[in-house]
């Protein structure tokens, strides 16, 4: 998920190491062994048989809350906020990233008690002593956190902004300890680039370190970023490679990186079904991912032109006055599918909260948005002006996704007010950029209006690398950036022999005899192209 929502669940067996460094040493080996399979929530109980000190109950406490994070369970953020109070006295640096880890676990849960636990994290940050020296990433991320919590977008973004430029260069110490929450910050601030970068430093420092049970959220968090882009080779490519991971290490994940990217292709079975198991997820203890899964379905709606679903997701998807990073991006899906089924009372109410975390950011992507959503509710030459001030701040990111939806809500606009001839022009801008991507719904759309302006455009067809399947496609991609079949092997837990077989389906099916050709048939980064 944007943020921290796609959290992914370690297998139980995975925490020994984990829970090793957090209890006694010995006290913890005798427990365990004596103890056989049981959970390890059992094996710190038999841990702390004997009589503990301060500190070291402490740290059981925080073996505790880890293993509750790891297994889902809604018993997590208290539990951490409990052991960051109890190790303040002794540990100041630990009690600080277990501060942190229990911020990201009340927003995974859902804060049901409605806000407070969430604001007791956030005033506990705030009352912790100020660190010694120069602000670490950790410092920064936590006051921003905090800031944004108590006081708001405004109070919180300079400091979250500074923050993602410092997590640019996170230790490896750091993303073993607390990486899962490194795109916080630039998540929170419609920074995208800061996303990106930060999330693929931290996949390539868990690869070198060896940490495969904490693969699978780090290749959901760039896979999600590379979606955002219109990266979608790519970030299919992210996702079969979690689902290699996953078969190998027993992990539990969230579906969120094939939920965004599903929804945005327009998908309609594939994305009800993802939608479904995430709902399923967040049963278990992270019920901000329900909220994940209506933002989900809000864009696929808004694809298919069918504003009254797509208005009722949007409203679930931003209905928690507590949630940070999933509200803010479905908030311009609940803008548009209000101002399209004629609810603009409830677009306007939308687009004032989109704009206090987006006015903070000053950034092209935020300020973008935001005028494409203002656009919605204005009329005449204000509307126009938006709807231009929108496609030149989007033009200068590689959001290639948003700008296109910019140009086709002014297309739309255009026909609207008789202006066919230009409405034509940004329509067909739109179709090109959608059927380039992948968005098979948003370009249907788009077809769809350039069909009533008197014009006509073929639908999208499938192209033949489009028959790859996810893990020939994966194999492809690697085998381009020069990986051997050992390489590939070793990082998809395949023999060489499976993957030779897969990289002769690929040649056949793209037409081509030698690794030298795969650059140049498999679908390149649309980022890196100059949008229209």
């Amino acid at each position: 998920m944007v943020g921290v929502g796609h959290l992914a669940h370690q297998h139980p067996a995975q925490l020994g190491d984990q829970l090793r460094q957090l209890v006694e040493p010995g006290r913890y080996g005798a427990a365990r062994a004596s103890l056989g399979e049981q959970g390890e929530g059992d094996w710190v109980a038999a841990a702390e048989g004997g009589a503990l000190d301060g500190f070291q109950r402490a740290r059981a406490d925080l073996a505790r809350g880890h293993v509750a994070l790891a297994l889902g369970g809604s018993d997590a953020p208290p539990l951490l906020l409990r052991a960051a109070t109890r190790l303040e006295p002794f540990d100041l640096d630990l009690a600080r990233e277990t501060y942190l880890i229990a911020w990201g676990a009340t927003v995974v849960a859902g804060d049901l008690d409605g806000g407070r636990l969430l604001d007791e994290v956030a005033r506990a940050i705030r009352a912790l002593p100020p660190p010694p020296g120069p602000p670490r990433p950790l410092d920064l991320l936590l006051e921003g956190l905090a800031l944004l919590t108590i006081e708001g977008h405004a109070a919180g973004t300079p400091a979250l902004q500074q923050a993602a430029k410092s997590l640019l260069e996170i230790s490896v110490d750091d993303v073993l300890r607390w990486g899962w929450m490194a795109t916080a910050a630039s998540d929170a601030v419609w920074d995208n680039e800061g996303m990106l970068a930060i999330a693929a430093r931290v996949l390539q420092l868990v690869r070198d370190a060896g940490a495969l049970a904490q693969l699978p959220i780090h290749l959901s968090a760039l896979a999600l970023a590379r979606a955002w882009i219109g990266d979608f080779a790519g970030a299919a490519s992210l996702v079969a490679e979690i689902d290699s991971v996953v078969a190998a290490t027993g992990s539990r994940v969230v579906p969120g990186a094939a939920l965004r990217l599903s929804s945005l292709q327009g998908r309609v079975a594939e994305t009800s079904a993802l939608i479904a198991s995430t709902i399923e997820h967040a049963a278990v203890g992270g019920h901000a991912l329900a909220l994940y899964a209506h933002w989900a379905a809000a864009v696929l709606y808004n694809g298919l032109a069918r504003y009254q679903e797509a208005t009722e997701s949007a409203r679930q998807a931003t209905s928690s006055p507590f949630e940070v990073f999933v509200t803010a991006r479905a908030l311009p899906e609940l803008v548009e599918a209000a101002a399209r089924g004629g609810d603009a009372e409830l677009a306007r109410e939308a687009l004032e909260r989109l704009a206090e975390t987006t006015r903070p950011c000053g950034n092209d992507l935020a300020l973008g948005v935001e005028a494409r959503s203002r656009a919605l509710l204005r009329d005449g030459a204000a509307a126009e002006n938006l709807y231009h001030e929108a496609i030149e701040r989007l033009g200068r990111t590689r959001l290639r996704p948003e700008l296109a939806r910019a140009r086709l809500l002014y297309g739309e606009w255009l026909r609207r007010q008789g202006r066919r001839v230009d409405a034509r022009t940004q329509l067909r801008m739109a179709h090109d950029l959608f059927a380039g991507i992948g968005m098979e719904a948003f370009a249907e759309r788009a077809r769809t209006e350039l069909l009533a302006t008197g014009e006509t455009a073929r639908r999208r067809t499938v192209e033949t690398r489009d028959a790859l399947t996810a893990q020939e496609a994966l194999i492809a991609r690697l085998a381009s950036e020069g990986l051997s079949n050992p390489e590939i092997g070793a990082r998809l837990f395949l023999s060489s022999r499976t993957v030779k077989y897969h990289l002769a389906k690929v040649f056949t099916k793209l037409d081509i005899s030698s690794r030298a050709q795969l650059e140049r048939a498999l679908p390149g980064d649309p980022a890196t192209a100059r949008p229209p």
